[in-house]
């Protein structure tokens, strides 16, 4: 049996405590001012008598805390509700940015010169992170973002699109720190037709559904279409 003074443990809890008053905090403030007025605290660490007092010690003078009853089942509860009907959770907030690497007209000035690129002729722009979505920003179900791009250069046989993701939301390139890739699309390019007008389309497609994140690209020229899924949640 292990017995410490009551200072003893709320030392021991102290980082713990201070970790996610700091996080609520941090919630709190990246919201628009007296648009939250009521904190909810559940889970199963919400049953500490020590957690309760921090919490409404730190935010009892700004909003109205609440510990319902069951508060150790809420998250189960939670879970099974949105397994019966995933539109229960009608919104969410992407932790992530979320984006892919294009290739953008190279602009002298503006672009950096290790990033030019010449491809037929036409100076690019390599490495761009052209961003689908912002960390932070709120996403509701079935939301849907749509980019057109054309292929670099005439003739290629695929187009290979890579899925980038970032805690920040400032990122201007996928070779900037902090930046992964978490997913790869490749679509195979049929011979375009010699009579086809107009330049070759490759529409890339997210959707915001449950916990994934949905990306499909389709050749237009064809039809053809490929899928990939995210984590959305997790990144």
């Amino acid at each position: 049996m292990l017995r410490l003074e009551p200072s003893g443990m709320f030392n021991l809890f102290q980082p713990t405590l201070d970790a996610i008053r700091m996080h609520v905090q941090h919630v709190l403030d990246s919201c628009e001012s007296g648009t939250i007025s009521y904190l909810f605290l559940v889970g199963g660490f919400a049953e500490s008598a020590i957690l309760q007092k921090s919490i409404r010690d730190a935010f009892s003078d700004r909003l109205k805390v609440i510990i319902p009853q069951g508060v150790s089942l809420a998250i189960l509860k939670g879970a099974v509700q949105f397994g019966i009907d995933p539109t229960v959770v009608s919104s969410r907030r992407s932790r992530l940015t979320y984006g892919v690497g294009v290739l953008n007209r190279f602009i002298h000035g503006t672009h950096p010169t290790e990033k030019l690129v010449v491809k037929d002729g036409v100076e690019w722009c390599a490495d761009v992170f052209d961003k689908f979505v912002l960390a932070d920003q709120s996403v509701c179900v079935g939301d849907t973002v749509i980019r057109r791009y054309t292929p670099a250069r005439s003739g290629q046989a695929c187009s290979v699109i890579h899925i980038y993701c970032s805690e920040r939301d400032d990122v201007g390139f996928i070779t900037d720190p902090g930046v992964k890739r978490c997913g790869t699309l490749v679509l195979d390019l049929p011979e375009e037709p010699k009579q086809s007008p107009g330049k070759r389309e490759i529409q890339t497609i997210m959707i915001f559904g449950d916990t994934e994140l949905k990306v499909s690209a389709m050749d237009v020229l064809t039809g053809k279409c490929v899928k990939a899924e995210v984590d959305f949640l997790n990144g």
